[in-house]
């Protein structure tokens, strides 16, 4: 695997911070937010002078029920060949539900939603992960996402399927420490144990964000400062292997440059600590000796973390136990890494020539179509539950439902400003209060800007807003983009302006 170095994500908000940060080996870009014939000018800059750009992909939904859309696969491969990229990236998410295998509209969630740890899903996984790795023109990594609920049922931990992916498929991994700690948060699952059972030769880079608290879960809104415990769990990904690349996710909220910059410099610092210590255990478990030096913070068996603000911290439950691992893992990192990278780089390019054998030289048999419909069906009433108001599916805790469901509401009024900023302008302060009551009644059907369309033709058929010169600038602004061509370039058919017009009076 290509050794990136210390990077950041790059977003036009900080295209400038970027471009003048000392020490920065790499860039990732949301992929779906770049056209692949006109990179923004910062990229290309930053290319010219050597900096590898890395395509992170949002909307793929791997972990879907139905299979890799061919479009959205072809434009994902498309941004990797324009930007000379090494490899892509996803996730291990569904985004969407419903449509053909469940005879009902398909509905978008506008977020990464969990997939159930269970053997039918992780099969389904597969076969997604390699009809991408046919379709891209360069190795495919895949990202463990955060959670604020958990299905029911579940048959696997998450390094366990994690692992079983990347031994099925020979996908790399995008491992993300923010991520291992919120579902340590909200799930109580051991960070320490996930990287234990992770096939960490396989990891592509690590991602690492901060987050916050609120109605009692920790929420991943890489918008706020790394916290200490994120940082002690890079120092123990460190401490087992070296990883090829560290990038710091910031999406909003944006510091100024040394702020970013002392964040970058504090991942560095992890990195370093965890390092030390693996080579400080191999020399003395190659002596024979017993180290002295302080444990590594996390430590399996749940006792790593001592709660949701709290750093990590050892404690006697079962320190001795991970060190002992620990040793194993410093002492065989350096060979290990390097020929699972030759294997994994081997089976990548495979992958990516077509073939559809697993690590285990035999041809991946097909998932039968009743076992994605079975998914289908339960991602489809679980994302129904969260954004359309029906039941909650048996077996989920309906607390974290609703909290789930106040996210995705949330986040789709803040997208939907973005992607159209004149709706908070034309709306005022009840911008939000508007939008939230239109999301309960309206599950999103398509992206973003259709989301802003339809949410803007609601309120006007509805007669909103009340003060008539919001009405017209809202109508304005509706007519201007509800066309095949924006309205002031395009020639008016007279009637259907007018049937338009007599639909909106009120």
């Amino acid at each position: 695997m290509e050794r990136l170095g210390t990077g950041i994500g790059w977003r036009p908000e900080i295209a400038d911070a970027v471009e003048g940060m000392p020490g920065i080996d790499w860039v990732e870009v949301v992929a779906e937010n770049v056209c692949p014939g006109h990179p923004p000018a910062s990229l290309r800059r930053l290319r010219e002078r050597g900096v590898t750009v890395v395509p992170h992909g949002v909307s793929l939904g791997l972990g879907g029920a139905e299979r890799p859309d061919e479009g959205r696969l072809r434009a994902l491969a498309e941004r990797a060949e324009a930007l000379g990229s090494p490899l892509v990236t996803e996730h291990i998410a569904f985004v969407r539900a419903g449509g053909p295998p469940t005879a009902s509209e398909r509905i978008e969630a506008g977020h990464l939603l969990p997939v159930p740890r269970t053997r039918e899903a992780l099969d389904v996984l597969c076969e997604n992960v390699r009809i991408a790795q046919r379709a891209l023109p360069v190795p495919l990594a895949v990202e463990n996402i955060a959670a604020l609920l958990a299905w029911p049922g579940e048959e696997l931990t998450e390094g366990q399927f994690l692992y079983e992916l990347a031994d099925r498929t020979g996908v790399r991994l995008l491992i993300d420490v923010a991520n291992l700690y919120t579902n340590h948060v909200n799930q109580g699952e051991d960070p320490a144990r996930a990287l234990a059972e992770l096939p960490l030769e396989a990891l592509a880079y690590v991602h690492v964000a901060g987050g916050f608290e609120r109605d009692g879960v920790w929420h991943d809104s890489h918008a706020h400062p790394v916290p200490g415990p994120v940082l002690d769990i890079l120092t123990d990904l460190a401490s087992r292997v070296s990883p090829p690349g560290v990038l710091l996710e910031r999406d909003e909220n944006f510091p100024e440059a040394d702020t970013l910059g002392g964040e970058l410099e504090a991942i560095r610092k992890a990195v370093a600590r965890g390092r030390a210590g693996a080579a400080e255990r191999a020399i003395v478990a190659a002596s024979g000796g017993a180290s002295t030096t302080p444990r590594r913070p996390a430590v399996v068996g749940g006792t790593g973390l001592a709660g949701s603000r709290g750093h990590l911290s050892g404690g006697p439950d079962g320190s001795q136990e991970h060190a002992e691992g620990s040793q194993e893992h410093a002492r065989g990192s350096a060979e290990g890494s390097q020929e699972y990278a030759r294997e994994s780089a081997d089976r990548s390019q495979e992958h990516a020539r077509g073939s559809a054998d697993g690590w285990g030289g035999e041809p991946a048999a097909a998932v039968a179509e009743p076992v994605r419909q079975r998914l289908a069906l339960a991602q489809t009433a679980l994302l129904s539950a969260l954004v359309a108001g029906t039941p909650a599916p048996e077996g989920f805790d309906r607390k974290r439902l609703a909290v789930q469901a106040r996210a995705l509401a949330s986040k789709r009024a803040g997208v939907v400003a973005k992607v159209a900023p004149e709706l908070p302008v034309i709306l005022g302060s009840g911008y939000r209060a508007a939008f939230l009551a239109y999301a309960q009644e309206h599950p999103m059907r398509g992206g973003y800007r259709l989301d802003a369309l339809t949410f803007a033709e609601s309120l006007l058929l509805a007669g909103q807003p009340q003060e008539a010169g919001a009405r017209r600038d809202l109508r304005e602004w509706w007519l201007e983009r509800s066309g095949p061509a924006p309205r002031s370039r395009r020639p008016v058919v007279r009637a259907a302006r007018a049937a338009r017009r007599m639909l909106l009076r009120r």
